[in-house]
């Protein structure tokens, strides 16, 4: 199926005039959705006007990549609203020094933009058909510095702890303890909390072993499943 966005048919672009397109539509994307919504990181504005979102996306689905609405990726999952993704590294003051664990890689998406915002990336997905085709799109672009497993994200990735910084992707109905136990002295978690149909973004800190949580804004995020791996 072509890829039809605002009218042009993309796929029937040369791939320099589809690059120059995408882009000028990243542009606007950071300057109306973010910058103008209060998002003044400009790490995250820098990242998130570099990685393709498109890329991430389902083909049927591209022409609305750059809208600011989450989109379905397969197996009941979804990449997230633009704006909820910057105001989540924000939030996360990350340092291009920082070790992070992603819990649920999803499309790969936010994989990418961590991997630009910090020096290592640990990223977990429940499911096996997503995590392949997160891994195969973050090698072809070339973001390097990531390291994948497929695991309940519930429990993180011990072998690696400690982390500078922990951001969850998927909803819980209250810290994970397992999670908070892989965070360093000062370490940051950026956690959606809350029933299934309506979170608030919570920011923990690890401060002298002990959880201090700031509640930000409201959100939507699909659950965090944990427990015994599904056959896939």
């Amino acid at each position: 199926m072509s890829s039809v966005v605002k009218g042009l048919d993309v796929n029937r672009m040369d791939p320099n005039s589809q690059r120059d397109h995408f882009q000028r539509q990243r542009e606007e994307m950071v300057r109306t959705q973010l910058a103008d919504r209060g998002i003044r990181d400009l790490r995250v504005l820098d990242a998130m006007r570099s990685v393709p979102r498109h890329e991430f996306i389902p083909e049927p689905l591209r022409q609305d990549a750059y809208e600011d609405h989450p989109l379905p990726i397969g197996e009941g999952q979804t990449i997230s609203q633009p704006y909820i993704v910057a105001a989540m590294l924000e939030y996360l003051t990350l340092r291009a020094t920082d070790r992070v664990l992603e819990i649920g890689t999803g499309s790969g998406y936010v994989t990418a933009l961590l991997s630009l915002l910090s020096a290592e990336v640990y990223s977990v997905e429940r499911h096996a058909q997503l995590a392949a085709l997160a891994e195969r799109t973050l090698h072809r672009l070339e973001y390097c510095n990531v390291k994948f497993r497929i695991g309940d994200g519930s429990q993180g990735w011990a072998e690696y702890a400690p982390f500078d910084a922990i951001l969850v992707s998927a909803a819980t109905a209250e810290m994970p303890p397992a999670l908070f136990a892989q965070l360093c002295e000062g370490g940051r978690m950026m956690v959606p909390v809350g029933p299934p149909f309506s979170q608030e973004l919570q920011l923990i800190t690890k401060v002298k072993k002990q959880p201090k949580v700031k509640i930000l804004e409201g959100c939507r995020f699909v659950p965090l499943v944990e427990g015994t791996l599904d056959s896939e």
